[in-house]
């Protein structure tokens, strides 16, 4: 038997600030139930969705040891068009036949563009 990941919750006390971020950069969508206070982001293809979940008091943004990734063909391109709406990453980093960078959410969670996942195995 097997389970497919299908959400990914994310504690934070800037909820409107992810949501801006996520949808900007990554093209979700938000899904927002009445009466709800988990806002939910799809992604416009496939992948996780993300729960935007409101930090309890104690906790510190980016406390937790979790880095989203982002599946990407082009790196490079994809930071390139990032720099240009406002969103910087680090350098690009090439190892075994593929490349990534890496930058933080407006919460401080590490994020990375990453091309591992269409290296011929």
């Amino acid at each position: 038997m097997s389970a497919q990941l299908g959400r990914i919750i994310i504690y934070t006390k800037r909820t409107e600030a992810l949501v801006e971020f996520y949808c900007t950069h990554f093209g979700f969508e938000v899904l927002r139930l009445k009466g709800d206070r988990i806002v939910e982001l799809i992604p416009q293809g496939a992948g996780a969705n993300i729960l935007l979940y409101p930090m309890s008091e104690g906790r510190k943004e980016g406390q937790t040891l979790v880095k989203l990734v982002f599946d990407v063909k082009d790196v490079e391109g994809f930071c390139s068009d990032a720099k240009d709406r406002g969103l910087l990453f680090g350098s690009i980093h090439h190892a075994d036949g593929y490349c990534f960078a890496n930058t933080k959410d407006p919460a401080k969670n590490s994020v990375s563009v990453s091309s591992r996942a269409f290296v011929e195995r």
